[in-house]
């Protein structure tokens, strides 16, 4: 994190990184040059964290996700959550005011995304009980056709709109601000530190609905709990970075070849390598085609995407999934 603060268009030596950013924590210390404190403080640091937070926020809902629906390919951009929360923010941008019914960009991605999820939950559950497989399938579908309504409001926004729609659509942390860290970074901390306690039922469910029956598990409530965190947790993020694809789909899987699939530790190390691999994308697409900057789900896709066909070749569990 301090390397990525440290590096863009004006490159800042990471001492005067480092003074600048313990100036500010603690108040010892002078800042040094105004022109590096505004640029170390107040445009790169923000984003930084918030690139962190949400790689760790996605990753980690990815990673319970894909145990919940019993299905590794599963993350929050299957499960339409993304595109709930596109719906949503675009909505309210092609309306041509700031807020629609008092919500904002960032509130009504939020509430796309709880609701998308809600949504996929009902339609997942049979007789009373939640389907994986049937999860997985709602929420392609809800997916399609919140993205068609989606592509609908494109259509009718102006060239300035649809240039703001597309930013935002594929993910952007560039716009972050230390006024919108302390909520993400409660719901993220906090989340995945809730999910953190349910892992010895996360293995179990790994055994299959029965052998978790059999040991006392009630393994339709404890989905509905895991969705509902889920949910919040992706809906969180996306609502203050934008749709970011993949994370939630590649990182778990690294993890898991590395440590295992115990979810005692796979989701603290999965939570810090997504912060770790989002701050990096994000210090690439400021970099890689200078002045200009590259939404990150461009990138995203471009990393992910070979990695899920590598997936698909080498994971036999996929043909049974």
């Amino acid at each position: 994190m301090m390397v990525a603060v440290s590096i863009g268009a004006v490159t800042v030596p990471l001492g005067d990184v480092w003074r600048i950013i313990v100036h500010h924590v603690s108040g010892r210390g002078a800042s040094g040059d105004v022109a590096l404190d505004q640029i170390v403080w107040n445009f790169r640091a923000p984003r930084v964290v918030l690139a962190a937070l949400a790689g760790a926020g996605l990753a980690v809902s990815g990673a319970v996700l894909q145990t919940v629906v019993s299905n590794p390919l599963a993350d929050p951009t299957v499960l339409g959550f993304s595109s709930g929360a596109s719906l949503g923010a675009v909505l309210v941008i092609t309306a041509g005011g700031a807020t629609v019914g008092g919500l904002g960009v960032s509130a009504a991605a939020f509430l796309g995304a709880l609701a998308a999820g809600v949504l996929v939950f009902a339609l997942g559950q049979r007789r009373g009980r939640l389907a994986p497989t049937r999860l997985v399938l709602a929420g392609v579908a809800v997916g399609y056709v919140l993205l068609s309504a989606t592509s609908f409001l494109q259509l009718r926004a102006t060239p300035n709109e649809l240039r703001t729609v597309m930013f935002w659509m594929l993910g952007s942390v560039a716009g972050a601000q230390w006024s919108q860290l302390p909520t993400i970074t409660a719901v993220v901390a906090g989340t995945t530190a809730v999910l953190a306690l349910f892992g010895r039922r996360l293995n179990v469910l790994l055994a299959g609905d029965e052998s978790a029956t059999a040991l006392g598990v009630d393994v339709n409530r404890l989905r509905a709990v895991l969705l509902v965190l889920s949910s919040l947790l992706t809906g969180t993020v996306i609502a203050v970075a934008g749709g970011i694809g993949f994370v939630g789909l590649m990182i778990p899987h690294i993890v898991r070849l590395t440590t295992g699939a115990d979810h005692r530790r796979l989701l603290p190390l999965t939570a810090l390598l997504g912060a770790v691999y989002l701050v990096l994308v994000d210090l690439l697409s400021r970099t890689l085609d200078r002045p200009n900057e590259l939404p990150l789900g461009i990138l995203t896709a471009l990393l992910g995407a070979p990695f899920f066909l590598w997936l698909l070749r080498h994971n036999k569990g996929l043909d049974t999934a």
